[in-house]
């Protein structure tokens, strides 16, 4: 059975993105993505929400990669190496390969495919990570916060959420970026 992760960038205020919608200021360099390449991995299947998607699938056919980076090469063959599944309402059909669409976010649909994978799992996307938070879906979180503070805009946890967690490790990166992850105490 794989974990469900729920690994965002956040402010230290707790956004992942600011009140525009821009995050910008979430950009990793290069020790950081490494660091994120090597979080992202194991990761067999990756949950997004439409719009986290529509951000992500980007990593398909990137632009310009031959030229890119060893960090970026990397990340996009992580990508697209793994499956996804999409939660929409309106994609008619997956724009990647490797990617199912589902119409609802259900508790026992994520449960059923934690269930059948061997590998883990990763949410991308904060209302659907805050979604899967609630139901109680997600074993493990990983934030990585970002030295800034934007004061509102898309919050990383839910409203009134009580959790219990473990720590199990923090790191500190040398732009002042500083990871936390956490096991979901049940």
């Amino acid at each position: 059975m794989g974990a469900l992760r729920y690994s965002v960038i956040t402010s230290l205020d707790g956004y992942t993105s600011d009140a525009g919608g821009g995050f910008d200021w979430s950009a990793p360099d290069e020790e950081v993505h490494a660091f994120v390449n090597d979080l992202e991995r194991p990761v067999g299947t990756y949950l997004y929400g439409r719009r986290m998607y529509d951000t992500m699938r980007y990593w398909q056919d990137p632009p310009g990669l031959d030229s890119e980076s060893g960090v970026i090469r990397d990340y996009a063959e992580i990508w697209q190496g793994a499956d996804k599944v999409v939660f929409s309402r309106t994609l008619a059909e997956p724009l990647t390969p490797r990617t199912h669409v589902e119409r609802d976010f259900a508790a026992g649909t994520v449960q059923a495919l934690k269930d059948a994978s061997e590998a883990d799992l990763s949410i991308g996307g904060a209302e659907l990570g805050r979604q899967a938070l609630a139901l109680g879906l997600v074993d493990e979180v990983q934030q990585l916060i970002s030295p800034v503070v934007v004061g509102g805009g898309n919050a990383f946890l839910p409203a009134g959420l009580r959790l219990d967690l473990e720590l199990l490790e923090d790191r500190r990166f040398g732009n002042g970026v500083v990871l936390l992850r956490y096991r979901v105490l049940r």
